[in-house]
């Protein structure tokens, strides 16, 4: 029987790399909101010979999650895995500047939409499941108000969630990537020398054995 692997954020970066190196062992779930992205992965999956279903959707739409989940259980059961890789990185900016529409979109992305998604996606994953997150230290460095503080909360409900089910399950994991050259590094460090930073799809397979 095929695994299930949900994969949110799966457009580009990280995930993109995540989704198609678990591919074709499982059969794809890859929710995005940028559908070229999508496509793009499907491509790549089934020259694998994979599949996949993509879902071009809003993580922060809670009725279209929760439709989604509905989807998944109704069609598969359940998962084997949830991996989520969706963020958002707002410009850096000090503290005493920070924009409430970045602040916002930060949260929505970055914690609330984490919030809805659990309770959605626990029962899929059941007691055998496993749900990865990652880590990313920029909590409470200068500059790095928005992002920062909204992806260290989002760790810190993933540990919570990681202590509570550390012995009924699913089991939750939580990695800490390289430096990668990717849009959302990009963002922060524009003029970083990428030659010295690890690309997705080879920091994918280095953490492909963690994930499975």
């Amino acid at each position: 029987m095929t695994k299930i692997a949900l994969i949110t954020g799966a457009s580009r970066g990280l995930g993109f790399a995540l989704a198609e190196a678990l591919a074709p062992e499982h059969h794809i779930v890859a929710v995005a909101r940028t559908v070229g992205g999508l496509e793009d992965l499907d491509d790549r999956i089934k020259a694998k010979g994979g599949d996949a279903t993509l879902a071009p959707m809003d993580i922060t739409k809670r009725d279209a999650m929760a439709q989604l989940c509905r989807s998944i259980h109704d069609r598969w059961g359940g998962i084997a895995l949830w991996v989520h890789t969706a963020i958002h990185a707002a410009p850096l900016t000090p503290a005493a500047h920070l924009d409430q529409k970045d602040w916002q979109k930060s949260l929505a992305i970055n914690l609330d939409a984490l919030a809805t998604l659990i309770p959605f996606v626990a029962p899929l994953l059941g007691n055998d499941g496993r749900a990865v997150f990652f880590d990313d230290p920029h909590g409470g460095q200068k500059f790095f108000g928005h992002y920062g503080t909204t992806k260290s909360a989002q760790i810190a409900l993933a540990r919570s969630w990681q202590a509570e089910t550390e012995k009924t399950g699913p089991e939750v994991r939580i990695l800490t990537p390289a430096p990668m050259a990717s849009a959302t590094r990009a963002r922060f460090y524009p003029g970083e020398d990428k030659t010295r930073l690890a690309s997705p799809h080879d920091e994918a397979h280095r953490l492909l054995p963690q994930l499975l």
